[in-house]
């Protein structure tokens, strides 16, 4: 399918690639991708949003595709929130935007929450695809991980720098479909497996024979072809730097006042193992302008697994509350 081609803007010492469908003069909706994701990774959502009236804007985000990033692991902190937060409230300065409607994916979703906290000036409301507001934890993150999944969790093991780079930098149209499949099974299959199995260790199933990945590749050959041009250019160690920020933004968001008080969307898969549904239940404590859909039938990578379900629920919230 057509997708736009990236104009550039300087932002927070990067030269970030944005690509936008829309009228100029619609309500900006800006879509934050996640890991190991792009700005082509709203491809259905552009068009969707830009065909109801809404400006549509995508960035490839800091560490990823043609934006890329600071190389070295020294630059690893240059990868936390309040660097990606930044990024985004500078490029509304470089596109003369007041606010906009901030609409996060899997670690888009982390952003764009955060975005409403650490630059609620600049957020007019926000929509959490699969991935939903999370209080601040009680305790470091990754040792909380650490102890309930143990070193093979893939959060845990992208904290030891260079490895798991190295090792999806190999072969990355290898990578790409490790990564993007459609395994078809339901929440209630996965919670029924032996606890060895589900420990998240996902990189050790990338060791395996690709005949025996489970499920099937969810991308068609020219979006396979897409992510793997765009990831042999960027490498992954930008986009893995942002989970080795994991226990900096904690650190960093003591004292940080937990409450968006801009009109929200959280959308839920039914079948992401990961940001699963329930992880959504209190929001409202935190978010009280709130309103929430699970779509049915669907894993972890929403915009593409069901693009028009989605698209359906987030124009009709933008038609409802933002017209």
């Amino acid at each position: 399918m057509a997708f736009p081609e990236p104009y550039y803007v300087k932002t927070n010492g990067i030269d970030m690639a944005v690509y936008e469908e829309g009228p100029k003069d619609g309500v900006p909706v800006v879509l934050c991708h996640g890991f190991p994701e792009l700005a082509y990774s709203w491809r259905h959502q552009l068009p969707a949003l830009a065909k109801a009236g809404f400006r549509a804007i995508a960035p490839d985000q800091r560490g990823y595709g043609n934006t890329g990033g600071p190389k070295g692991q020294e630059s690893v902190p240059l990868y936390d929130l309040k660097h990606l937060t930044d990024d985004l409230a500078g490029m509304l300065d470089a596109l003369g935007l007041e606010k906009a409607i901030f609409a996060g994916h899997d670690w888009g979703g982390f952003v764009v929450w955060q975005m409403a906290l650490r630059h609620p000036d600049r957020v007019a409301g926000v929509i959490g695809v699969n991935t939903p507001f999370m209080p601040r934890s009680p305790i470091d993150p990754i040792e909380g991980m650490r102890a309930v999944f143990g070193e093979d969790m893939y959060i845990v093991y992208f904290q030891k720098y260079g490895e798991a780079d190295a090792l999806l930098d190999k072969d990355v149209a290898r990578s790409m479909r490790f990564w993007y499949r459609k395994t078809g099974m339901k929440l209630a299959e996965f919670d029924a497996r032996p606890a060895s199995e589900k420990n998240l260790a996902f990189l050790k199933g990338f060791a395996a024979d690709e005949s025996l990945w489970p499920g099937k590749v969810l991308l068609n050959e020219e979006e396979l072809a897409y992510y793997t041009a765009a990831f042999r250019k960027s490498g992954f160690t930008g986009g893995i730097n942002w989970y080795r920020n994991f226990s900096r933004n904690w650190k960093d968001s003591e004292g940080l006042v937990e409450k968006v008080n801009v009109p929200s969307l959280m959308i839920s898969a039914a079948d992401d193992i990961v940001l699963r549904p329930s992880m959504a239940d209190g929001m409202e404590q935190f978010v009280p302008d709130l309103e929430k859909h699970v779509i049915p039938d669907c894993g972890h990578w929403t915009q593409a697994e069901q693009p028009e379900a989605l698209n359906r629920l987030m124009v009709d919230w933008l038609k409802r509350r933002f017209a």
